[in-house]
């Protein structure tokens, strides 16, 4: 998810980003026709294109209890352009978990060739738990909503007693206000829900244009429903461990900000930055982020109007990883650091609407906990938080330390998603080589579980989100011409 706006970046950066036979009960479950053609109406919204229009699709809380209660689940679409040129539906997965595409038809989806809007509708959904579709809350303190919480930063000392006591307290509130439906909001309901959504759009089959945990998502409905599809673009890839899952996610970040801090060192050490040049050589740009971490975790500076109230190492570590998602907001980090040098900072960062909040953090929660189940052991966290603190000093041990999901009630459903070749060869995986989120060295696992049903290409770029946003021509190309023509490269392609 690239960061639009800084309230959506700090949106984007609380949800989570992550990632099986099919047993019987699955599918005929889901094969249950819509009960209704969809309902379509004008959007609410500000901003919208004066086309795009919205439905309700119905689907089971419970696909155990396919016939119990039902949620609904929000979708959006502009038809196609050019209705002779129509080839059917291309539905916009949104990263997270946590996130929404409802409005990415109006917008991400414009910037879309002519070509590819002339041959599908564009649809965009908000998954289960998302509003408007039955949306959840784990009504949390406003600290709990801090960033630097949300992550699971251990304590300056690399203590992880903290942290289990959070993700106790955050588990608690999920359990006491979320209700029914977070028990059922897994990566696999969210993929019986998109073939809920075909089903009611009329399509036999689906195209895809997914985005960071998006790629999960649509790994599972790639497994479980492998001939419903069409032509399928992924686009900064998780990892799909079967056993880890999330976890993997998490423990990604290690790489991620190791492939990508270079890049801003390089970039905040240039004499052309002017007040913004942080230091004279990428190497003093790194050794000095490390230094001011540590400093602020002895000495934080006050900080009004933000979560916390105050700039702690925590918090400059956790800025630095929203930065790292988008070269476009290098400028953030290095003020920041420039700023804390002097000892003073900016002014606080207007706050995304707490109710948004707390909406794209419940579902992520529920996501990330009732996907696999994690260790509820501190001795384990405290084991990996050591050895990551001594080999990724810049991670500070966070990608391996226990989040809300150490306290979770509720043991996972089914099993994770076991991505494999079976199926059409109809995807094609865009990566760029350089993702904080979802690093290369995790899409190369996607990759190597799809085997010949993907070929992937591999770009020369920077960011996390590469098709249209942070990518570069030449990966562009090649996906555009893939949704709108079916063509792709023979093999796996560098995009230099």
């Amino acid at each position: 998810m690239k960061q639009i706006t800084q309230s959506a970046a700090l949106i984007a950066a609380a949800s989570g980003i992550v990632f099986g036979v099919v047993t019987p009960l699955t599918a005929s479950a889901t094969d249950r026709p819509s009960p209704s053609p969809l309902k379509w109406a004008k959007c609410e919204g500000q901003g919208l294109d004066p086309r795009q229009e919205c439905a309700t699709v119905s689907v089971p809380m419970d696909y155990a209890d396919p016939d119990g209660r039902k949620i609904g689940i929000a979708v959006s679409r502009i038809p196609s352009e050019k209705p002779s040129a129509r080839r059917g539906a291309l539905l916009l997965i949104p990263g997270g978990p946590g996130g929404t595409s409802l409005d990415n038809p109006s917008g991400k989806g414009q910037k879309l060739p002519q070509e590819v809007r002339d041959a599908y509708d564009l649809i965009g959904i908000a998954p289960r738990g998302n509003a408007p579709s039955a949306p959840v809350s784990c009504g949390l303190a406003h600290e709990d909503l801090a960033l630097s919480r949300l992550r699971p930063w251990p304590a300056p000392d690399g203590s992880v007693t903290e942290n289990m006591t959070t993700a106790r307290r955050v588990a608690d509130a999920c359990t006491r206000n979320g209700g029914e439906l977070m028990k059922h909001i897994s990566t696999k309901n969210n993929a019986r829900d998109l073939d809920r959504v075909r089903a009611a759009l009329g399509e036999q089959r689906l195209s895809v244009w997914a985005v960071s945990y998006g790629t999960y998502v649509s790994s599972a409905y790639l497994e479980m429903f492998p001939h419903r599809t069409d032509r399928v673009v992924l686009d900064s890839n998780d990892n799909p461990d079967p056993v880890r899952a999330e976890r993997a996610w998490l423990q990604a970040f290690e790489a991620g900000v190791e492939d990508n801090f270079p890049v801003f060192a390089a970039w905040a050490s240039d004499p052309e930055r002017g007040p913004d040049r942080v230091a004279g050589t990428p190497a003093e740009v790194r050794a000095l982020f490390l230094r001011l971490a540590a400093r602020l975790d002895r000495e934080p500076i006050p900080w009004p109007g933000a979560n916390p109230e105050e700039l702690n190492g925590n918090v400059l570590r956790q800025t630095m990883l929203d930065t790292l998602y988008d070269p476009d907001h290098y400028p953030t980090l290095a003020r920041l650091i420039n700023a804390a040098l002097k000892g003073t900072v900016p002014p606080a960062s207007e706050a995304p609407p707490e109710q948004a909040m707390q909406n794209i953090t419940a579902v992520g929660a529920a996501t990330l906990c009732n996907d696999v189940a994690w260790p509820g052991d501190a001795a384990e966290y405290q084991k990996g938080v050591i050895e990551s603190r001594a080999k990724y000093p810049l991670t500070a041990g966070m990608p391996r330390n226990a989040m809300l999901c150490a306290a979770w009630p509720w043991t996972p459903k089914e099993a994770p998603v076991r991505v494999t070749d079976r199926g059409p060869s109809n995807v094609l995986l865009v990566q760029n080589a350089r993702d904080v989120a979802t690093p290369l060295s995790g899409a190369l696992k996607l990759r190597e579980a799809l085997g010949r049903r993907a070929v992937m290409v591999t770009v020369n770029s920077t960011g996390h989100g590469s098709y249209l946003r942070n990518g570069n021509a030449c990966g562009d190309a090649t996906a555009s011409r893939f949704l709108a023509t079916g063509i792709r490269p023979a093999t796996d392609l560098s995009c230099e």
